[in-house]
């Protein structure tokens, strides 16, 4: 199994180019099962997640080609509706399969997705939205075997109890497209990848308004075709080398982001001292003098995402003061913490809540990675701290960050992965 090894104590200083969304990529995926015709994606990460995204759509019988960051995916008259235990047990994103197939076969089988250990995460609002749309759902041997006789659009209100669940408003738009009439999905995920899903989808034939809203409206279509897509950067890598730069008193300059996708992470950061600069596709982050301890809790789009947490919990381990983080979509996600502690830090649990106290430096440690923004949060913490950092399990890393160790390298850090 994979390590990295990091011997910190640099700035990093330079550009770094973000690479496409994992989050967003991945539901686009799915929806090229909606179509017999081809599509193309463009701007595509090389990840683990993708390319057990790819392995599912094989196993359907989809032609799928990889040709550096574009995919070709030729679905044609594919007959397949079961997705495999084995490549859906190792990806939580996987559930998106679901909405499509249903869409397209009237029927499917998908195994109980997995992922990453961050907490319970049910299903119940994806089965919720799509019995609405008349399906039939039944739990059986670790499989969701649904089907429906046909679709017709509702009124759906997607709300649960940790807010809006972004797989569940992906699911139930894929289905609802090819439903007929009209469907609702009221306190609808607002993410960005929920809207660059919806263009996508828009752009085979669907009539969907109202994305980046928690209202969406969509009208059913008999037929999609197939579409050709530039999938938006990756805006959890981008927040990721903006706090890089801040935890080692760097100078980074991150290309091909969007700011906007970004804001609730430049507005914690900013009022942490750090000195952001934006431009039209561009953001700099410089950390120049001492920083103040800032307190955060996590909110659904647009506020600040669940997926940062880790990373800027790390940031606030080396702040002086008392930092809180308040974890308010999976509030059992705090297992970087332990490992952090191991590095030095003063990090205490209180229910949803991590009260941080902290320290002038970290140390080097043999640590291990439970997650995959746990794992980013630990090379951050290896970047600035002193002595070596070994981190183990580091596969979590290489399923939503493409080429990490060669972009940090690139900007001055002493990193290499050891087999």
């Amino acid at each position: 199994m994979d390590r990295i090894i990091i011997k910190g104590g640099r700035p990093l200083k330079g550009k770094v180019k973000i690479s496409g969304s994992k989050n967003a990529i991945l539901p686009i995926l799915a929806a090229t099962l909606l179509t017999n015709e081809t599509s193309k994606i463009h701007g595509v990460p090389n990840l683990w997640d993708v390319h057990t995204m790819v392995k599912i759509l094989r196993a359907l019988g989809v032609r799928v080609k990889w040709n550096k960051n574009t995919l070709t995916v030729a679905p044609g008259k594919y007959s397949g509706y079961v997705a495999p235990y084995k490549y859906v047990s190792t990806m939580r994103a996987s559930i998106c399969v679901l909405g499509a197939l249903l869409a397209k076969h009237k029927k499917a089988e998908v195994s109980l997705p997995g992922g990453c250990v961050i907490g319970i995460r049910p299903i119940d609002l994806h089965l919720k939205g799509l019995k609405a749309l008349g399906a039939e759902v039944k739990l059986s041997h670790g499989y969701i075997r649904i089907s429906a006789k046909k679709l017709k659009g509702n009124d759906i209100y997607l709300g649960g109890s940790f807010g809006s669940s972004v797989l569940a408003t992906a699911n139930v738009m894929m289905a609802a497209v090819k439903a007929k009439g009209k469907t609702i999905i009221e306190n609808a995920a607002a993410e960005p990848e929920i809207v660059d899903l919806a263009l996508f989808l828009n752009k085979m034939g669907a009539k969907i308004s109202g994305h980046g809203s928690h209202t969406i409206t969509i009208e059913g279509v008999k037929e999609l075709g197939g579409a050709s897509h530039t999938v938006i950067p990756d805006r959890i890598e981008a927040g990721t080398y903006m706090i890089a730069a801040a935890i080692t008193g760097g100078d980074i300059r991150i290309e091909g982001v969007r700011p906007d996708h970004v804001g609730a992470v430049i507005d914690k950061l900013k009022q942490a001292g750090v000195k952001i600069t934006k431009t039209a596709g561009k953001i700099r982050v410089r950390k120049q003098g001492p920083l103040n301890p800032v307190d955060v809790t996590t909110l659904s789009y647009p506020g600040f995402p669940t997926d940062m947490q880790a990373q800027m919990m790390a940031l606030m381990s080396i702040v002086p003061g008392i930092s809180i983080i308040t974890e308010k979509i999976y509030p059992e996600r705090f297992m970087h913490a332990a490992e952090l502690n191991r590095m030095g830090s003063d990090i205490g649990l209180e229910g949803p809540s991590a009260i941080i106290k902290g320290v002038k430096k970290l140390s080097g440690a043999p640590i291990m990675a439970s997650d995959l923004r746990a794992s980013a949060a630990l090379v951050l913490a290896g970047l600035a701290a002193q002595g070596q950092t070994e981190i183990s399990r580091i596969y979590h890393l290489d399923r939503g960050y493409e080429n990490m160790e060669e972009k940090l390298s690139a900007l001055g850090a002493d990193i290499k992965r050891k087999k």
